[in-house]
């Protein structure tokens, strides 16, 4: 795999991770989705299990990964609904809506009471962090891969 998000996307800030948040890191020159292990404010790292091994790896070497329908539905476990207003995620209580079926720039997210509108693109770790935020249980990856 090329490692063209790794030009194109900024690195991830080590103290917007959480353990269980799904990325992309680079490791030895290959591209892998890995998940977070644990994490070191104080060395400014995070350890990571690249499908491998588990790896320590400085903020360069880690990007964010684009929340996507096959990243909804395949890594984290959403079913997916179509309704009138657009295309609605489930997972437990929690939903996610598309607005525009395909479009990530225009999407709300809620639980219970708590509705959070995005007219902005999110990342994988960003929709896990709201999510246990918002639930106090972490969205974990049903696969990473």
């Amino acid at each position: 795999m090329p490692n063209f998000l790794f030009k194109k996307l900024a690195m991830v800030k080590i103290t917007d991770l959480k353990e269980g948040d799904v990325v992309h890191v680079l490791h030895e020159g290959i591209e892998r989705l890995g998940t977070v292990v644990e994490i070191t404010r104080e060395d400014n790292m995070a350890c990571i299990d690249n499908g491998i091994q588990e790896f320590w790896y400085a903020p360069e070497d880690i990007v964010p990964v684009p929340l996507t329908e096959h990243q909804l539905m395949n890594t984290l476990g959403f079913e997916k609904e179509q309704n009138g207003e657009g295309v609605k995620y489930k997972k437990g209580p929690f939903r996610i809506l598309v607005h525009d079926p395909g479009n990530y720039t225009n999407m709300e997210i809620w639980y219970r009471e708590d509705h959070r509108h995005f007219k902005h693109p999110i990342y994988v770790h960003e929709l896990q962090n709201h999510h246990l935020q918002m639930t106090k249980v972490p969205l974990e990856a049903v696969a990473v891969g």
